[in-house]
């Protein structure tokens, strides 16, 4: 299972996503089925104003609680932006990319998990 830090992390990304009204978000834990990271964290804005808020707040989030990211792609257009976090990549995009791109299908093999079970596990 996926270690502690990595439900922390992904617990502070998934409100902060929350908190600039993210739709949609998805958590897969993907731990078991690559090594790129142990949960990939899929949500939606309405427009390039808002995913990028989205992000700066996610960015901003796990910054203050020790946990900076080590990359940033997709900023600028705000399409796309996937923020990695090593144990964690969280991806934001605007719903027509969310759709094209259907990382859920793609990512099948990892486990959907809610907010109350990734917290459930830091208890």
């Amino acid at each position: 299972m996926a270690e502690e830090k990595s439900r922390k992390m992904a617990s502070l990304a998934y409100h902060a996503l929350e908190d600039k009204k993210g739709a949609e978000i998805s958590v897969i834990d993907i731990s078991k089925v690559s090594v790129i990271a142990d949960y990939f964290i899929i949500a939606s804005g309405e427009n390039r104003s808002q995913v990028q808020a989205m992000a700066d707040n996610v960015e901003e989030t796990l910054g203050r609680a020790g946990y900076p990211p080590k990359d940033m792609e997709g900023y600028r257009n705000a399409n796309w932006v996937l923020l990695d976090f090593g144990d964690l990549v969280v991806h934001i995009f605007d719903r027509e990319n969310r759709v094209f791109y259907d990382l859920e299908r793609i990512w099948r093999d990892g486990t959907r998990t809610t907010i109350e079970e990734l917290e459930k596990q830091d208890q």
